[in-house]
């Protein structure tokens, strides 16, 4: 391994844990984490609940292991298909040209002039409750960034040589997009989508604590702290459990995007 990727080790192996633990959360769960135990609510930490109980007797720290099976599994497969798509419409977008690319591009103005949040509660409002209708709220305007960037990128590239070389050896048009366009911006969409996904965690989770996201009794981060919001004081750990699992995630993720770009970035491999 190159020199200049360990420094991304510590940061990979972090996010790689988290994953991990999202994947295989049902067999890490030292309780079920949704049986009720009326007669158990509200326990403070102890040794047989590290994390204590919520108000209906189930333990935290099972939910909030659940719950990044919930939480991650969903911002990443959000992030996955906002990356995809919208990087192929910007690529097509910046291959082509014409009025396709007039139009897309201008529908993506319109989205990138909207408070993402503001207008992913209101498209969450609209097509109501359910963390798969949040994330659709989410996708509706997430596709417009990686569109543009990917654009960009494309502009920058197509007149190439090797681009040039491509289309008069007949290379079709797709093949000129997936065998040498795509591989050339997959660097800085993949950096842009490592910093992205803190964010999207944030805002899916946003979204349950409004009410717009998971719905009970699914174990989800943002839905958990929504629901021990009126117990800060008298049971603090209902709330902090699920707040603190979701600052350590979106800040192991966001410094592994920071290592990253500075790994991908030529630039300051050349200073």
């Amino acid at each position: 391994m190159q020199a200049r990727y360990r420094p991304l080790i510590p940061y990979l192996i972090l996010a790689g844990s988290l994953i991990f633990v999202a994947v295989f959360a049902p067999f890490l769960t030292p309780h079920d984490p949704y049986i009720q135990d009326l007669e158990n609510a509200l326990t403070p930490p102890n040794s047989n609940n590290l994390l204590g109980t919520d108000r209906y007797g189930r333990d935290v720290l099972s939910r909030v292991i659940m719950g990044a099976q919930t939480t991650l599994c969903a911002s990443l497969l959000l992030l996955l298909t906002i990356s995809v798509v919208g990087s192929l419409i910007g690529a097509i977008c910046g291959l082509k040209g014409g009025k396709t690319d007039i139009f897309l591009m201008r529908l993506s103005d319109v989205f990138l002039a909207f408070p993402q949040m503001v207008f992913a509660i209101a498209a969450a409002g609209i097509l109501g409750g359910g963390l798969f209708n949040a994330a659709a709220a989410l996708a509706i305007i997430g596709w417009s960034k990686y569109a543009r960037i990917s654009r960009s990128l494309v502009l920058t590239i197509r007149e190439m040589p090797y681009i040039n070389a491509a289309k008069m050896a007949g290379t079709s048009s797709a093949g000129i997009l997936f065998h040498h366009v795509l591989p050339n911006i997959a660097g800085p969409v993949l950096v842009t989508a490592a910093l992205d996904i803190g964010t999207i965690i944030m805002e899916l989770a946003g979204l349950s604590f409004l009410g717009l996201g998971a719905q009970p009794p699914t174990a989800e981060w943002g839905a958990m702290m929504n629901n021990g919001r009126s117990m800060l004081q008298t049971s603090s750990w209902v709330i902090l459990a699920p707040g603190t699992a979701i600052f350590i995630t979106v800040a192991i993720f966001n410094l592994l995007g920071d290592k990253l770009r500075d790994v991908l970035d030529v630039r300051s491999e050349r200073n």
